[in-house]
């Protein structure tokens, strides 16, 4: 099937859960294990979540919702060795494991960054969208999430003309895929091929031995480009540098950022230093024929404990309707002297870049996500956009339905002891039944069926 031009990229958000709490599960993320076990409130989380929808929205950016998952997971608890009713089986829980507990009430879909792997119609052989679930293997937590995610975006993105969906790489370390977090597409426009860029943490058996483990495996990047069939020369594969893993930088889209021609990146992003940058210059200017606008910023401009710290570069870079581009970042950043001072510099320099817009996200970022991990970017053409499931792309009025949604089912104070309340079990259950009506998605949860 013809593709018409890629007229927009849509931006996915994953909702907040109603149990939205501070477990310190991130493994490698800093912010997690700051705030482990304080005090959350999912009401403000879930808010925040939305409010940065609806700015987007105002810029003229299309914006769809990702719907939270089911959690307490009593089934997960169940799989394990837990039995009796389900207020049963959370207090034993509660009282034998409280990490597990933790674990199976994790809000982390959230973050849609991690949902899926996407390749564009424009990239593609058949020139249809290739999504492909991420695994998440390396943590307990995220791993439940997969085939809940992979049923959500066989509903969003039903229409088979237009779009293909893969099975999630095989469930073990080998494979351990993270999806688009660890994934950049970077294209002149107008609806031409790109390339895409994989990133890595582990190669072979070869795992960095270090503060903090590496995630994305080499093998589940490949297997990508394989399933979606990227041209080889459009594909560049680069792997982390250690020392930014150590330092808290579990997936790229904490240390570089890029949309459309730019590219942000830190110096010490990748293993292979200023050849990688050369690599992707080149390989950019071959396949795309024009130059690539990349922004390398200097570790003594900005530190990797600073982007870590401020998450400056887990930022969505925005391509706005009337032409150039608009960087949303954390609050933090603007908070923070140095890193304000260099997104002013950002903007007055030679580049894209027109405005930077500060948005709040803090209970996202004490759990260790910002604004770019909050969502999964897909670039789409005006027929692909027109079959997305219609209710899951948001309105102002839609947004204000599901902000009166969140304050009437939501908490505004959730700790790791409320977990095992059968009461929240029922709460979060009455909320997401309410929502899968609103969004046009019946039957979506176990509890439904």
């Amino acid at each position: 099937m013809p593709s018409s031009p890629i007229m927009a990229q849509l931006n996915l958000d994953g909702l907040v859960g109603p149990t939205h709490h501070y477990g310190g599960l991130g493994l490698g993320n800093v912010a997690s294990l700051q705030h482990r076990h304080q005090e959350s409130n999912p009401r403000a989380a879930a808010l925040e979540g939305l409010a940065k929808m609806r700015y987007l929205l105002d810029l003229g950016i299309p914006q769809g919702v990702l719907p939270p998952q089911e959690r307490p997971m009593v089934g997960a608890l169940r799989q394990v060795g837990f039995t009796g009713s389900d207020a049963a089986v959370l207090a034993c829980a509660s009282r034998e494991a409280p990490q597990l507990l933790s674990a199976v009430a994790s809000s982390s879909s959230m973050w849609g960054a991690n949902a899926a792997t996407f390749s564009p119609s424009a990239d593609t052989p058949d020139g249809r969208v290739h999504l492909t679930p991420a695994n998440l293997v390396s943590q307990f937590h995220r791993s439940l999430e997969t085939p809940v995610t992979a049923a959500v975006l066989a509903r969003i993105f039903a229409d088979q003309t237009r779009f293909t969906h893969h099975p999630p790489l095989p469930a073990c370390q080998a494979f351990a895929d993270e999806g688009g977090a660890n994934q950049m597409r970077l294209s002149p426009g107008g609806g031409t091929a790109g390339i895409e860029l994989f990133v890595f943490g582990r190669e072979g058996d070869r795992r960095p031995v270090g503060r903090h483990p590496a995630r994305q495996s080499r093998a589940a990047s490949e297997a990508i480009a394989r399933l979606h069939g990227l041209a080889v020369d459009r594909t560049i594969l680069l792997r982390q540098n250690e020392a930014a893993i150590n330092a808290g930088v579990f997936h790229n889209d904490v240390i570089a950022l890029g949309t459309g021609n730019l590219l942000i990146v830190h110096e010490e992003a990748y293993a292979d230093g200023p050849q990688a940058i050369s690599m992707i210059r080149e390989a950019y200017a071959k396949a795309c024929g024009s130059e690539l606008v990349l922004v390398e910023v200097p570790a003594a401009e900005v530190s990797l404990a600073l982007a870590v710290e401020t998450y400056l570069f887990n930022s969505q870079l925005i391509r706005l309707p009337a032409g150039g581009m608009a960087m949303v970042c954390p609050a933090e950043c603007r908070e923070q002297t140095t890193t304000s001072r260099w997104l002013d510099s950002l903007v007055a320099g030679s580049n894209p870049i027109v405005a930077v817009h500060a948005v709040d996200v803090r209970q996202s970022m004490h759990n260790g996500g910002g604004p770019a991990c909050l969502r999964l970017a897909l670039d789409l053409t005006a027929d692909e956009l027109a079959a997305v499931h219609p209710s899951i792309l948001l309105t102002p009025t839609r947004l204000d339905v599901l902000e009166g949604w969140v304050r009437r089912h939501y908490r505004d104070r959730l700790t790791l002891a409320d977990l095992a309340d059968p009461a929240l079990l029922d709460e979060s259950r009455q909320a997401l039944d309410e929502l899968s009506q609103l969004l046009d998605l019946p039957g979506l949860y176990t509890f439904q069926r």
